[in-house]
């Protein structure tokens, strides 16, 4: 055996082969690694991060569903080529392709705002005329004895025996019969003394109620009758009726109000926040429950001055022509109200259009917007950048400042590019200053703090508690949604107007009476809908008004109950605007998608704490 081939020779060559490998490997450190072309596809795919648009804190080495919402994973790109206090990101055309990267110009277009409006058809103040008694006397027969009785201009009201009617009568026809003795007098002041008697005796019976045609009746016939029939002065339907056969009047005392229909008033009620939008002679379109897909118009006539504090809204009168006496006092009404938007996002003024997006395109926080533009000199390559906005018209939004015209704004994918800068520590929409850390704890858990009640309307508390009938109801139709249950969906919502109905609103000061038989109303119209959805999409599209409406509901009326209600927020939901809901406990639970982000959203507010134990609706 030769010297090497002994073991412990060979263990000791191995050593020294691996020191000297070592020493080499510390010489190149800091140099990248050569790759070569054959194995770099092969590299980079092995390196790729894949993370949740909606949960950023999630990051798997390969592509998937989210194991929070089931959404489809994007790649996470590690090279970071954005200018300094920019936010900036560049996705390769593969990553653009699955994020579903979508952009539009920005562009100038015409477009109305829109205020939407509620309130209650009357009858036009300046057309009410009272029937009353000129002159004392007995109802001795009523031709028209019921309210709601149209009348003409003419037509016989009521015979009125009155012994001062009758004596006037008797002085009229005496003073005709001295003027005609004093007729062949030679004194001509005698004469026409005589004339001025006769005279001032027609004027009287005239004030007391006679028409010229009674009066002369009473000449010819040439005697006093003990009843006289009092005509209607105007045509109109009569709205009270305030005596009854047989009944003793005095001066003055009303026997009917009539009122003339053929124009009506439209009392709305309009946000403080839409006082700018308002004018006298705009045009109001409005629809009615009582002619379901008819659309009628009215004229504004008057803004009051006013604010009404507790509701914070501006009444609103518009006149409505009623030819046809379709429409009736007391109906309930939706008005919507457009009005041309400038460039400056005001009132138009025969400026040029204004600059619009549409409400995809924005990243909105509540006090910030922020959008993501297209480098048109670097394919795939996105910054992120605050705008002012201003008004939403429909599907749009006026742009004040912060874009220019013909510059590309994604409109889907938006929430993905800004996910990627959040996990990047780089400027986003949430955090605004670069080097934040990202936010990682998402957790649905956390319970932000109950919303302040100093801006719930002061109501007793068994109207507040009479919510939870309400709110249980709302539960199980969110509930079925969440779960794809349609046919549970339907059945619960058909629920609903009753448990509306069952709102203990006779206890409700008078004062907000009327306000809360406004959101009755919406709400009862927002159940209908939801009800005649033929699928389950349309179902949750329609759910998304319902929830809006009952929180704002629950926000001002209903500060304590047993029930307690929490609002989640979906960002995701109705094409990417968001979508809030109520639920009964924490854990988000989303009717919106169902089982295909079934976690998609968290909680964001606490309005009522409830006192019982939150369980499953």
């Amino acid at each position: 055996m030769t010297i090497l081939q002994r073991p412990w020779v060979r263990s000791l060559a191995l050593l020294a082969a691996l020191i000297a490998a070592f020493l080499i490997g510390l010489s190149f450190r800091g140099q990248p690694p050569a790759v070569s072309p054959s194995n770099q596809t092969e590299a980079a795919a092995q390196s790729t991060v894949w993370t949740c648009s909606m949960h950023p804190q999630i990051q798997a080495p390969k592509f998937g569903p989210c194991p929070l919402c089931g959404m489809d994973l994007i790649p996470l790109e590690q090279g970071d080529d954005g200018k300094a206090g920019i936010a900036t990101l560049t996705l390769s055309e593969s990553a653009r392709k699955r994020a579903e990267i979508e952009t539009v110009s920005v562009r100038r277009e015409d477009v109305d705002h829109e205020v939407r409006m509620i309130g209650k058809l009357e009858a036009d103040e300046t057309r009410i005329r009272n029937i009353t008694a000129w002159v004392p006397g007995r109802i001795d027969r009523l031709y028209v004895d019921y309210t709601g009785v149209a009348i003409r201009s003419g037509q016989k009201l009521f015979d009125l025996y009155s012994p001062d009617l009758y004596s006037a009568q008797t002085e009229l026809l005496q003073a005709i019969t001295m003027a005609e003795d004093l007729g062949q007098s030679d004194f001509e002041s005698t004469r026409a003394s005589a004339d001025r008697t006769v005279k001032a005796a027609r004027e009287r019976l005239g004030l007391w109620g006679l028409t010229t045609s009674q009066i002369a009746e009473i000449e010819s016939r040439g005697s006093a009758v003990d009843r006289i029939t009092i005509t209607a002065p105007t045509s109109g339907v009569v709205l009270k009726k305030d005596v009854v056969e047989g009944e003793y009047v005095k001066t003055g005392a009303r026997v009917y109000s009539i009122a003339d229909l053929s124009t009506l008033w439209l009392k709305l009620d309009a946000y403080e926040s839409d006082l700018a939008w308002l004018q006298v002679a705009q045009t109001v379109d409005f629809e009615t429950d009582a002619f379901p897909g008819e659309t009628f118009t009215g004229t504004v006539a008057f803004v009051d001055p006013v604010l009404t504090e507790r509701s914070r809204t501006i009444k609103v009168r518009v006149n409505v022509p009623n030819p046809d006496g379709r429409l009736v006092p007391g109906l309930f009404a939706r008005a919507t109200l457009r009005t041309a938007v400038d460039s400056d996002g005001r009132r138009a003024r025969g400026a040029k259009p204004p600059m619009v997006i549409p409400i995809s395109a924005p990243l909105l926080t509540g006090e910030r917007a922020v959008v993501y533009v297209a480098d048109p000199d670097e394919p795939g390559r996105y910054e992120g950048r605050e705008v002012v906005l201003g008004p939403r018209a429909g599907d749009l939004y006026v742009v004040r400042s912060g874009l220019a015209e013909g510059e590309q704004v994604v409109t889907n994918g938006a929430f993905k590019i800004d996910s990627a800068l959040q996990i990047r520590a780089k400027r986003s929409m949430m955090n605004p200053r670069k080097g934040t850390p990202p936010a990682t704890d998402r957790s649905p858990l956390i319970a932000p703090e109950i919303n302040d009640a100093s801006d719930r309307v002061e109501i007793p508390p068994q109207a507040r508690l009479s919510f939870d009938g309400l709110l249980s109801v709302y539960y199980e139709i969110a509930d079925a949604l969440s779960h794809d249950d349609f046919v549970a969906a339907q059945a619960a919502v058909a629920k609903f107007p009753s448990a509306v109905s069952n709102v203990e609103a006779s206890s409700l000061p008078s004062a907000n009476r009327e306000s809360w038989t406004n959101v009755q109303a919406q709400l009862e119209k927002d159940a209908a809908t939801v009800l005649a959805a033929e699928t389950i999409k349309l179902a949750r599209n329609s759910f998304f008004d319902l929830s809006n409406h009952l929180i704002d509901a629950v926000r001002t009326f209903a500060a304590v109950g047993s029930q307690t209600a929490m609002i989640f927020h979906c960002p995701m939901a109705m094409g990417g605007t968001g979508a809030d809901w109520l639920q009964p406990k924490p854990g988000t639970e989303n009717p919106y998608y169902g089982s295909m982000m079934f976690k998609c959203g968290s909680q964001k507010e606490t309005l009522i704490a409830g006192t019982a134990p939150p369980t499953t609706p």
